[in-house]
């Protein structure tokens, strides 16, 4: 990197996925004292906004690299804070990441610009009744979660009260799906442009918690078994949601291959796993980026990207948006 600077690896937090999140900051806090970088560990352990802006005043960093999974981390709470602090970050914006995470606007932009997702209908604590329109097996699921915390198949109605209470365990809004018989494949997006699909091979009826996170449970082919034109596909539908939320240089985009090869799109991970073996490594190893070098491009890219926001006009204005934003997402 040009310029030594202190980087923050800012993990843990308080969601349900502290602890995978804890993996992924460990091993990006390696791969960067390994190349000489200056970093180190800031583990959140509160989501208040005057502790975090302490902790990251006390430790005078100069980049913070998010490995903040889940709630404050994905969802543009943090990149929120860190814009109003005019401290340099990874990945994706506050407001990108907020939609980003909230898997129902997403869904609705996707839709409208004419990329396939699975119909859907949504549950709150009021609302908990099935759309009689929907076929089972159903997918339920917390509608801003990741790591398939809180994820259900069901395959009749007696299954759908404890599906929908696991669910409301995470969030207040639950989203119900159609479940799309297919192929699970991931496209990492690094540097804003496709690596080669991963296709997914779970032992268990689909990717779930265990799936992700169980030696042994799940297979991962590099570059997934398509035809050419398939692989296209994949690579032109994951580009084109991450570029729809204006995601910044890196996501993984999950999508369904359906066996008409008509890919449906799940969601964008603006944080996705960062140990050695995550997905999003595995597709940039393929090409030949070894994980080392992923984490320092990525912390290039977040402090390139600060240099020409602050070489703009518009810098008064960009603090008057995030401390609007900060407000609006920590309520």
């Amino acid at each position: 990197m040009a310029g030594k600077i202190r980087i923050g690896v800012l993990m843990g937090g308080t969601s349900a996925e502290r602890e995978i999140s804890l993996k992924s900051g460990k091993a990006v806090l390696r791969a960067l004292r390994s190349c000489g970088q200056d970093a180190l560990a800031i583990d959140i352990k509160k989501t208040d906004k005057n502790y975090v802006t302490d902790l990251l005043l006390s430790y005078d960093i100069g980049l913070a690299f998010l490995a903040l999974h889940g709630s404050f981390g994905e969802d543009g709470k943090i990149q929120a804070i860190l814009d109003q602090m005019r401290i340099p970050y990874t990945g994706s914006g506050a407001f990108a990441s907020s939609l980003s995470m909230d898997k129902l606007s997403s869904r609705r932009i996707f839709r409208a610009a004419g990329l396939a997702v699975p119909r859907y209908f949504v549950l709150n604590r009021k609302e908990r009744r099935i759309d009689s329109s929907f076929a089972f097996p159903l997918v339920v699921k917390p509608a801003a979660c990741g790591s398939s915390i809180g994820l259900s198949v069901i395959d009749n109605p007696e299954e759908f009260r404890d599906a929908i209470r696991l669910a409301f365990k995470y969030d207040s809004c639950v989203l119900v799906e159609e479940y799309i018989k297919g192929r699970e494949m991931t496209v990492g997006i690094f540097k804003d442009s496709p690596l080669e699909a991963i296709e997914i091979r779970s032992r268990r009826r689909f990717f779930d918690y265990k799936a992700k996170y169980e030696q042994g449970q799940t297979d991962y082919i590099v570059p997934a078994p398509v035809p050419l034109k398939t692989m296209q596909l994949l690579k032109d539908t994951a580009l084109k949601a991450h570029t729809l939320l204006g995601c910044f240089f890196f996501s993984r985009v999950d999508i369904i291959l359906n066996n008409k090869n008509i890919p449906y799109v799940l969601e964008v991970n603006t944080i996705p796993g960062f140990t050695a073996t995550s997905l999003l490594p595995r597709a940039a190893l393929h090409k030949g980026i070894p994980f080392q070098e992923l984490v320092l491009v990525i912390a290039q890219a977040a402090q390139d990207r600060f240099l020409k926001k602050s070489e703009g006009l518009h810098s008064l204005c960009d603090r008057r948006r995030a401390l609007s934003l900060t407000d609006y997402l920590m309520r």
